[in-house]
């Protein structure tokens, strides 16, 4: 710093200090920008030369427009004041590095307001050059280079590795910092070199480098991550295929190597057979069998030594079911069910028929028309399921298990109801026309009936026959008109017993009645001839 000479001149106060940025326009101000106590006559910039001799910018007087560009070199275009007579430099440079000097001139005093400026440059966002292509393991490499260009002052770099700072300890980390000045301009570049010796648990690592500077924030460059190359160390045999192995599956063996880059060739041992596979870690088993239960190594193309095994279990499943296919089976015979399984692991066996759940296995020992159905059982076990199943039909010949008639809930009808069981489905036929014809067939049983208006007293025949055979049965009915008279109600069957039961008795009250008027006729005409005789013996004995 240079000391101003001026005879008139008085220091007004201590040197100020601004920054300003490289580039932008600086604003210098006089009396640190206070107002004038009195309106100057003169203020006039001036600066000091770099061997100390005071050097002209501009003049000012009182009239605003009276302004002279003293200044010959590039001040002479950049410089400018404002109205508080503070000093404008435009496109500020490291040049504009010194002391400018405000020389204020009332009628009173001249004073002189020196302000030191200083010029400072943010570096260029930081960035990595002649990066590593690989790293090799515990072998020190040149990583790369971190360079912060243009900058004022000098910048501070740092590299980091997964955010913590990387410090230079002369062996594994070795760290290389250069500043360099561009005569041009003046700016600084700051480049910093990293050597790094890698391990194994770089592979994933992030490596940047940050530019510190005093305008600030800090700038870190993209996170670089390297290859690192180390020999295979140890293998590992994976069974790819997931869940149980089973009968027919295809097993694919995968042999994983800690080695980067991996190796290109590996060997399978499958059981007593080796297969060697080249670019490729990988080897399929097609189609396995419970044979194929046994272990399984796999190891380095070029070296035995290095392998690892795993065992490898193939679940099987066996099952039969006995009968299986269509059945047809006569009721009240037996059809004996018998399954049989043979596998690697614990068996669940369940049952359905018709899609229902079974509480355990069906057991046919006096077959029913109910019998008949689909019956499905199933197995399972990890990773296994099969199914096997049988159709039954039970048949027979039609048998009628009743027929019976009831009277309408308005009297004027009769309902004619004959149950038959068989199987096929019995057709049923009635000696009888009726209208109002219902039927149902469940599990083999048949339920026919009919609407009738009987108007004489009948026998009907319900006739149940299916290609096995037929079934008949009657019933007798009575008509409406003698129910009606007689006043009686019920089934028609009781109505016939009755009336049956009414003659009988009615013959035998005849026959009594006819017998006791014979004895009576008899009885006097026996009596009536012993008096003739015994008058007329009378008579005899009184001659």
């Amino acid at each position: 710093m240079f000391k101003i000479l001026c005879i008139f001149c008085v220091p007004a106060s201590s040197m100020d200090v601004i920054s300003a940025l490289y580039g932008e326009t600086i604003e210098v101000p006089c009396n640190n920008g206070a107002a004038m106590s009195e309106d100057p006559q003169l203020v006039k910039w001036k600066y000091d030369e770099d061997d100390g001799t005071p050097g002209a910018i501009l003049t000012k007087g009182r009239d605003p427009e009276e302004v002279k560009i003293q200044a010959t070199n590039s001040y002479k275009d950049r410089a400018s004041i404002t109205g508080d007579a503070s000093l404008l430099i435009a496109n500020a440079t490291l040049d504009d590095e010194k002391t400018f000097t405000c020389m204020v001139v009332t009628s009173a005093d001249i004073k002189e307001y020196p302000v030191n400026v200083e010029v400072h440059k943010r570096p260029l966002p930081p960035q990595i050059k002649d990066q590593a292509t690989e790293l090799e393991n515990g072998k020190l490499t040149a990583l790369g280079e971190c360079i912060a260009q243009d900058a004022h002052p000098p910048a501070e770099v740092i590299w980091s590795k997964n955010g913590v700072q990387l410090a230079d300890d002369g062996k594994t980390i070795i760290i290389e910092t250069v500043d360099t000045e561009d005569p041009a301009t003046g700016l600084s570049s700051t480049s910093s070199k990293l050597q790094y010796a890698a391990v194994k648990a770089d592979v994933d690592s992030e490596f940047t480098c940050t530019v510190k500077h005093r305008l600030g924030p800090d700038q870190t460059s993209e996170p670089q991550t390297f290859s690192i190359h180390y020999p295979t160390e140890r293998v590992e045999l994976e069974v790819v295929s997931k869940g149980p192995i089973k009968e027919g599956d295809n097993v694919t063996l995968k042999c994983n190597a800690d080695g980067n880059p991996p190796p290109t060739s590996f060997n399978f041992l499958l059981k007593d057979q080796k297969e060697t596979v080249v670019d490729s870690d990988t080897y399929t088993l097609l189609g396995v069998t419970r044979d194929s239960t046994g272990e399984y190594k796999c190891s380095l193309g070029d070296d035995d030594n290095l392998q690892d095994a795993k065992n490898i279990s193939v679940s099987f499943l066996d099952v039969s079911l006995d009968p299986s296919g269509m059945i047809v089976r006569t009721v009240g015979g037996s059809l004996p069910v018998m399954v049989q399984k043979n596998s690697s692991g614990e068996v669940k066996v369940s049952w359905t028929k018709d899609n229902g759940k079974l509480d355990k296995q069906p057991k046919f020992d006096n077959l029913k028309y109910s019998d008949t159905g689909l019956y499905v059982c199933q197995f399972s076990m990890a990773g296994i399921k099969q199914s096997r199943s049988f159709q039954l039909t039970v048949q027979g010949q039609p048998t009628i298990k009743s027929i019976t008639k009831i009277l309408s809930n308005d009297g004027q009808h009769k309902v004619l109801t004959c149950e038959a069981e068989g199987s096929p489905k019995p057709s049923v036929q009635w000696s009888i026309n009726g209208t109002n014809e219902q039927s149902s067939y469940i599990d083999g049983k048949l339920t026919h009936k009919i609407t009738v208006v009987p108007t004489l007293n009948q026998t009907v025949t319900c006739t149940a026959s299916n290609e096995l055979g037929v079934a008949i049965k009657d019933i007798t009915l009575t008509s409406l008109n003698w129910e009606n008279n007689d006043n009686r109600e019920g089934d028609d069957g009781d109505d016939q017993a009755k009336l049956i039961v009414g003659i009988v008795i009615g013959l035998i009250l005849a026959a009594a009645v006819v017998g006791l008027v014979y004895w009576v006729y008899m009885k006097k005409s026996k009596q009536g001839s012993w008096k003739t005789g015994e008058k007329e013996s009378g008579d005899l004995r009184g001659e």
